[in-house]
Formats: C-alpha cells, structure tokens, sequence
C-alpha cells in the first residue's frame, strides 16, 4: 500500500515529476524515508536517479554542482534544496572514506545495494511506492538494525559505518542484528583510519539520541573506547556515566560531562586530542564552571547570567542526571527573564564614567575589576541599574578593588 505523503515530500515530488518527463527515473532513498515510515521528523530529502549529473543541470534552471564526481547535484526549488544523485556502485575505498571512483548504473535496485544498513535502503516513488528489496521495513517494523550484503564488506569500505549503527541504536532504540554486531566487533580498530571531524560528528549524533543508553550498551560490547582519543588510556570514565544518562544536544556539553566525571582530564585535553574547535573549548568551559556553581551554591541569578543561552537545555539535563534533581528548563528561564541587565553593555555605566568621577586616577585594571564588581552586584539585585545609584556606591566601595 502507498505511504501517503506529507507536504515537504509533495513539494520535493515535482523535481522527481520534471525528471520522469524526461524519460528518466527518480526516487526519494534513505533517510528520509525511513523517518516517514517511521512517522519520524524528516530532515532533508534526498533523491536518487537514472539521469546522469549533466543531464539534472539542464533540466533544472537552478543547480549547484557539489560532487560531479560521486554523481551529486544539489537543485533548488521553491527556496529549498534537494541533494539528487545519480544512481551508481561504489569501486573500492582506498582511504576508507570515499569511494575511490563510482559507476553510474540504470536501476534503483543496484544503487540500494551499496548503501549501509537496510533501513537505509530504501526508496519511494513520488505516488508513495515503496521499493524494499533488503527487507528495510521488515527491519524497521522489527527494531532491527542490519547491514546490507556482506556486514564485514561494508564496514571495511567505510569504517565510520560502524560509528554511525551506534549512533542509530542511540536514535531509534534498535538493536544490531548479531552478524552485524559481530562484524562491527571485527573490524572495530578500523576507527583509527578515519579522521577525527567524522568521528566528532558521529559521537555528537550518538549522545544526542533519546535512546543513548541503548546505544551505550553496543558501545561498551564492541570496546570501542580502546581506539578513540583519551578513552583508549581512561576506559573507566564511560563506566561512570550517571546510570540516568540523557540526551545532550552539543558535543562541548559531553566534554564538560567527561571532565566532571574525570577532572584529571582536562577540557582543554578532549578538545585537542579530538581536534575540536576553540567555540566548542569555550562552551564546555561555560558549562562545566555553570555545574560547579551549581553543586556549592544551587541554582542562582549569577550562574543563569553567566550560562550561555544556547547551553539551557543540557545544563538542566547534566543537573539532573549528575545530581539527581529535577531542575527544569522553564526554571532556568524564569530567572534569565527576570535578570536586570543581559550584558555588561546594559550597565548605565562605563569606563569614561569612571574616569569623569575619579579624575586624579589613570586607567586601569581597577576600572574593569570596578565594573566587574558592578555587573554581578546588579544581577544579584543588590544595586539598582540607576547610574545615580552606581556612582553612589562607588564612593564608598571603590577601594575594594582599588
């Protein structure tokens, strides 16, 4: 029976219809139909066809040629844009990363065989026709996770596919069919072949499944930890993840997570050996300073102040599962909407302020340590953002900083 398609796929359906005018073929594959068949959020859609990368460029007025090579072409239509392929085998991967050259092919059912899991090989007519010829639905009606072909094959060609069934295990609660695992388990010292940007992204994806405990447990079982930065020394630290361990949606929030469970490890340490980059460096810091803050004095106005917008939701889900309370995230704003300033910048005072009331003082540290003293004196609500007040307080407490 025909799936019946929603609204983004019925906009994505007219690329397949200007296609198939032309006497080709044309297909929605992978993850996108997945998620529709399992009524989850569709990112983007993919499609695959028998028209080879230059005929897509002159059907279609606006495209943008990515990846020639691999047979990919990105249109865009209606402000949107879909990745559309041509459907090919891949030659060997010399760097297990990339297919060393591709063949163009004339069916959809020898471009499915290439792909990773069955899940994944799938595809759908613009009528909503399902194409399933590895048993993908069987699969995904089973909770099963199952590589296509040869599961030992698959992940020599690309060993990163054994990072991605963990990280499908940790999104949709499957669980790896026993050939499948076996082979991951195989061929697991692979994972030092591929570069540390993959393997961010992947273990990012991994932590912020819902079902990252299910993916913890095949994490565990095929000791993957021996062959990645840091873990491969410290094995221990994945054994002391909090039991009620939650989705996290940043990785610098897993770092400040790893470091809290293991301060000998230190933040800048994660970030360098798995080469992340100096924002990721900096909200972990963020994070992990908000933790301790919060573990000596509680929730509090200068912690929220001082908590990057973006690091909310995480910072509630590490409280919660690291000290076992059940902070939310509508407190944490509460409070953020109560604060007086956003910035030091909303202070009704500044540094020419300060100059204009100490004349006989020359700039200095004394100004920002002053003004420091300040900002956290109005967050706290024990000074009122008046400049008249500020200035009042100043004469009596600059000699603190002085």
């Amino acid at each position: 029976m025909p799936v019946l398609l929603p609204k983004e796929f019925k906009q994505a359906s007219e690329i397949i219809e200007q296609i198939e005018h032309y006497g080709y073929e044309a297909y929605f594959v992978g993850g996108c139909v997945r998620d529709l068949l399992l009524e989850r959020k569709v990112g983007d859609i993919d499609i695959a066809t028998s028209a080879e990368p230059h005929v897509s460029q002159e059907i279609f007025e606006k495209v943008i040629p990515v990846g020639l090579e691999h047979g990919t072409v990105i249109v865009r239509h209606k402000h949107q844009s879909y990745e559309v392929t041509t459907f090919r085998v891949d030659d060997d991967y010399s760097d297990q990363r990339h297919p060393d050259s591709v063949k163009f092919v004339k069916t959809i059912k020898q471009d499915l065989k290439r792909r990773d899991f069955t899940i994944n090989a799938l595809a759908m007519g613009k009528n909503g026709n399902i194409i399933d010829p590895f048993s993908g639905k069987k699969n995904l009606k089973n909770n099963l996770i199952k590589a296509v072909g040869d599961a030992s094959d698959r992940f020599k060609e690309d060993p990163l596919r054994i990072m991605r069934a963990l990280r499908f295990s940790s999104q949709l609660g499957f669980s790896l069919e026993a050939k499948t695992l076996d082979a991951m388990e195989s061929v697991v010292n692979e994972i030092e072949t591929i570069t540390m940007e993959r393997i961010v992204q992947e273990t990012s994806k991994f932590f912020s499944g819902v079902y990252v405990k299910n993916g913890l447990y095949y994490f565990r079982k095929i000791n993957i930890t021996k062959y990645l930065p840091i873990l491969k020394k410290n094995p221990y630290i994945i054994d002391r993840l909090p039991a009620n361990i939650k989705p996290l949606n940043a990785f610098a929030s897993v770092i400040a997570m790893l470091h809290f469970i293991e301060p000998d490890v230190a933040i800048r340490d994660w970030v360098k050996q798995w080469k992340c980059s100096n924002m990721i460096k900096s909200e972990a810091e963020n994070i992990y300073e908000a933790l301790l803050t919060y573990q000596l004095d509680g929730l509090n106005r200068w912690l929220v102040y001082r908590l990057h917008g973006c690091n909310y939701r995480d910072f509630t889900a590490l409280v919660n599962m690291l000290f076992r309370e059940k902070l939310t995230n509508e407190k944490v704003k509460q409070i953020r909407n109560s604060l007086p300033i956003e910035s030091k910048k909303d202070l009704t005072i500044n540094g020419t302020d300060l100059l204009e009331l100490f004349p006989g003082k020359t700039p200095g540290h004394w100004m920002g340590e002053t003004l420091d003293q300040i900002e956290k004196e109005v967050v706290l609500g024990n000074l009122s953002n008046r400049k008249n007040v500020l200035k009042e307080w100043m004469k009596w407490n600059l000699h603190e900083t002085d």
